[in-house]
Formats: C-alpha cells, sequence, structure tokens
C-alpha cells in the first residue's frame, strides 16, 4: 500500500463543495465560514473570488497558513 500526501487524498476541492452546500442552504448576503487544515488551491482560490462576486455574500476560509476573506471579487491576502 502506498502512502498518498494530504492533498491527494481529499482530492475533491473540499472547501469549494462547503461553500456550494453553504449557498444552497443559506439566506442570500450571508456570510459564509470554512475552515481547511490544508492550504487552499489556486483554483479553488479563483473559484471563491468568482464566487463571492456573483454571489455578492462574504466567504471566510481559514487554512493552515491564514485566513483569506472573499468580498466583491477579492481576498484579503491581495491573491498571494
Amino acid at each position: 500500500m502506498l502512502l498518498k500526501k494530504a492533498e491527494e487524498c481529499v482530492g475533491v476541492h473540499s472547501e469549494r463543495l462547503a461553500i456550494g452546500l453553504a449557498l444552497l442552504f443559506s439566506n442570500r448576503g450571508s456570510v459564509i465560514r470554512v475552515m481547511k487544515n490544508l492550504r487552499v488551491c489556486a483554483d479553488c482560490h479563483v473559484a471563491m473570488n468568482t464566487i463571492s462576486k456573483l454571489e455578492g455574500g462574504e466567504t471566510i476560509v481559514r487554512d493552515n497558513n491564514r485566513f483569506h476573506c472573499f468580498r466583491d471579487g477579492l481576498c484579503s491576502c491581495k491573491d498571494y
């Protein structure tokens, strides 16, 4: 049996799934908070910027390095 890195085990961009479920079951414009123990990948970062611009709400994602606050298509980390 081969050991895989944690990023490979997750494999399904769990923060995007969490935000999608939160958008389905919450009121429009409410704050969405997601905690993640791995770093947010570049694809998910772009997706969350786009979602925040389209939905008009605020999304806060905490990964293992920093907080990301997505609002109006911009992130508080300046897309670091």
